[in-house]
This record gives structure tokens, sequence and C-alpha cells, in this order.
């Protein structure tokens, strides 16, 4: 009889598993970023709390480059839904820099600062960021917004990335590897705060890690790019053997889909969000530093979807598009 009634059991949940999965009649890709950074954990985050809580949507989190890559995901309709970099969205919404053609872009939230890191290491004689001259230094993968920024910031100190040092593209996990096995001296990571593969170089009890401050490049990078850099600090202690603030260049950044997306669509996928932001929060902690007052404040350069729209503008906002539009 028990044995009846365990099978009985188990059909019974096949069977409703298997209902629950024939309720998913879309399927959406969330271009993310490289192990080792943030988006990657939190774009994870992002594809089980869509998918749990949209009855007919299913996410998977792709590992990608970075910001520049998911816009031509995006471009291509081979994703979704992507986490980028303000500054790479507004090129490639643009059909600049590195872009030959304007991505229709749409911005769904602001989610959270990216903070700038230049990171080292004690021994290798970089006090400031004019120190990299001549020194072997990672600017992030090809295709990341890491690497978009690391060049503005190197052009605001009239450093050429090719000509001044030898450059590495190396993600964040590999730089900090690298560093750690004195492969290069220093490497640039735009990411979330802390960043694990930042956190893992400063563990070990010989190796005293430092950040590089460099919030003296953003006149001239405000100057030429427009306003999409601020002022920002990584405080002490943030990382393991970090003794000092670092006074930093910050972008936000935002999830972002095509223009073609279903506006209910959208709306579902933005109040899903928002409304599970703590449950996100136990993938990544920066998914607490979501909220309402960057998305009417002129945190995204490109303009918004209009399903957002309707969700921020039912939780009271004045939706002013975006800041440079």
């Amino acid at each position: 009889m028990k044995q009846l009634i365990v099978v009985g059991f188990i059909v019974m949940l096949i069977l409703a598993t298997s209902a629950a999965w024939a309720q998913k009649t879309v399927r959406w890709s969330i271009a993310t970023g490289s192990k080792g950074g943030v988006y990657y954990p939190l774009g994870g985050g992002m594809a089980n709390v869509i998918s749990k809580y949209i009855p007919y949507g299913d996410v998977v989190a792709e590992v990608t480059s970075g910001s520049a890559d998911n816009c031509r995901l995006i471009g291509m309709k081979k994703a979704e839904l992507a986490l980028v970099m303000a500054d790479a969205a507004w090129d490639a919404y643009q059909g600049r820099a590195q872009f030959k053609e304007k991505i229709p872009l749409r911005a769904m939230a602001v989610l959270y600062p990216n903070n700038m890191h230049i990171v080292t290491v004690e021994g290798k004689g970089i006090e400031q960021v004019t120190d990299l001259k001549g020194k072997r230094v990672s600017t992030g993968a090809p295709g990341s917004g890491t690497e978009i920024m690391a060049m503005r910031i190197l052009e605001a100190y009239g450093l050429n990335p090719d000509k001044d040092m030898k450059r590495d593209r190396l993600p964040p996990n590999e730089s900090s590897g690298a560093l750690k096995d004195k492969k290069i001296d220093a490497f640039f990571w735009s990411g979330g705060l802390p960043t694990s593969s930042v956190t893992d170089l400063g563990a070990p009890p010989t190796i005293k890690m430092k950040l590089i401050s460099h919030a003296d490049a953003l006149p001239k990078m405000r100057d030429k790019y427009g306003p999409l850099y601020v002022k920002g600090i990584i405080p002490a202690k943030t990382y393991p053997g970090q003794t000092v603030d670092a006074e930093i260049a910050v972008v936000w950044n935002l999830l972002v889909c095509h223009e073609t997306m279903k506006e209910n669509m959208a709306y579902d996928i933005v109040k899903t969000i928002f409304d599970y932001k703590l449950e996100l929060a136990l993938f990544h902690n920066e998914a607490r530093n979501i909220s309402l007052e960057p998305q009417a404040a002129g945190g995204s350069p490109i303009p918004f979807h209009p399903g957002a729209i309707r969700y921020f503008t039912e939780k009271g906002l004045k939706m002013k598009g975006s800041s440079l539009n």
C-alpha cells in the first residue's frame, strides 16, 4: 500500500512538473558576462527569478565577453535580454566607436553602479595611473565594457595602451590569476562590489593588493563622451588587504532588450525583477542596490522600453526617457 502511495505521489509530481513546463511558451536568453565578474551570477539570478515567477517565460543565462558583445547579441536577436554598461549601450544606440551601425536597444531598468577597478599589488612600483607606462597591463576582455572604459581612462591620462605598455586582454578571473602569477603588473575591471576575482586575489596573506585611484580622469572623460561617468569610491576593506579608499570612475549598469520586445513581456520582466529583488540578491548582493530612483533621474542614456515605462509610471515615477536624448 505504501509503495502505491509513493508511486502515486511521483506520478502526480511528474504531471505537475510537466504541466508547469507546458505553460512555458516563451524562451528568453540573457547575455551576462565572464565568470568571475558580477554579470554572470546576477544574470543567472535573473534567469532563475524570471523563470520562477512568469508562468509563460523560461530564461537561460549565457556566458559572454561583456557589454559590447551583449549589445551586438541583442541587435542580432541572438539574446532577448542583456546586462550592459551605459557607455557601451550609448555607443551601440548611436552606432559610434566600435559599433558600425545603430543597434535599436531599449532600457528595461537601471540596475547598479559599475565601479572601475585598477588592480595591482605591492612591489610593482605602481602608485598612480601614469605609472602603468612600460608595464604589462590587462585592459579587459575583447568586446567588454571594461575594455571600453579602460581605453577612455588611459586616454584621459595621455597613455596609448598599444604603445606605452604591453597590453593583455583578459577577463577578470584570468587577469587576477595572471597578476597573482606575476605575468602582468596590473589589470582593469569594471564591476560591482565586491567582485569575486578581486577578492580571491587579495585573500592569500602573502599578497598585498591595492587599488589605484583615477577619479581625476573624469573631467576629460565627460568632456569627450558625455555625462556617462561619475565619481565613486571603493571603500577601504572592501577587499582583503585594501587599506585605503580608492576614488574611481563609475558608470551605471543597465538591463536592455531589443525595441521589438512585446510591451507586456517587458512589463512582466521588469515587475518581476523589482518585486523579487531580495530573492535576486541571494545570487549577488548588488541586486540590493536596484531601486526606483535612478530610473527617473537620467540613469539611462538610451530610451526606456514602453513596458518598463508603464511599470515605473505605475510606481509613481515621472519618466524622462533618457538623460542624453
